[in-house]
């Protein structure tokens, strides 16, 4: 029994010395894990916490608010023309009509009718009672009433309280015109209004006979009322005026209108 126990301990011996013996020739291999990753360096200047973060949108810039009824017009303008008159306004029966400058009226724009000023003038009103003012384009003629200077918008007559009154006293600074004030433009005398049709066209006849090269027509408006333009030969301003001074009628009034 003791010669099997001493057997053995020297077969487990025998054992030992040869796995020692190969440990110094094979290596283990073993799973090295991987280095953290390298972090980028902030960009000089900065903090990292001010670093746009992936996937992330950078900041969005503010736009100004630009109001519906601004016109490009500086602050510091200086007007080409002053008057001081009377302001009425025009709405509903006019609102999505064309206008005298082909564009379709909006009543609630800020926009304004002028006998002679050229289309596209841009023009500041000012209540000379209450200060309230607006600045307008213009896009149509009139008004057609002796007396009055400019026929508002809806929107416009709210803005300088003309409004609720009907008519009130203005001061009109033109400050823009597209064309020169006092030059050019093509030109026409309008005669009017006439209750009845009948009347407004027996005028007609009779400027027809008289100024034999003028185109004499006659129209009617939204209102129900007619009325009667003549187109000089080449729209001149000077015969207009000269045909405005000469005509004679019982019924209405004589204006001198541009049509540009």
């Amino acid at each position: 029994m003791k010669l099997r126990s001493a057997v053995h301990a020297v077969f487990v011996l025998l054992f030992v010395l040869l796995l020692a013996d190969c440990s110094g020739h094979k290596q283990t291999g073993a799973k090295v894990p991987p280095p953290p990753a390298i972090e980028s360096a902030p960009v000089p200047g900065t903090s990292a916490s001010s670093q746009p973060l992936p996937g992330k949108a950078g900041p969005v810039l503010e736009r100004r608010k630009k109001e519906s009824d601004a016109l490009p017009i500086p602050a510091d303008a200086k007007p080409i023309l002053v008057d001081t008159g009377l302001a009425s306004w025009y709405g509903a029966p006019y609102h999505n009509r064309h206008g005298s400058n082909g564009e379709v009226y909006n009543m609630n724009a800020m926009t304004a009718a002028h006998r002679t000023l050229p289309l596209g003038s841009i023009v500041r009103v000012t209540n000379v009672k209450t200060g309230h003012s607006a600045i307008v384009r213009i896009t149509d003629r009139g008004p057609f009433v002796e007396g009055r200077i400019l026929d508002l918008s809806l929107a416009a007559a709210k803005k300088v309280d003309v409004w609720q009154p009907g008519i009130a006293a203005v001061r009109m600074e033109v400050l823009r015109s597209p064309v020169p004030l006092t030059q050019g433009g093509r030109w026409a005398v309008q005669i009017g209004a006439f209750g009845e049709q009948d009347v407004a066209n027996s005028v007609a006849d009779g400027l027809s006979r008289r100024y034999h090269t003028a185109k004499v027509l006659c129209f009617s408006s939204p209102v129900g009322d007619w009325w009667v333009r003549i187109r000089v030969q080449n729209d001149d301003r000077r015969r207009a005026e000269e045909v405005a001074h000469a005509a004679q009628t019982t019924q209405g009034s004589i204006f001198l209108v541009r049509l540009d």
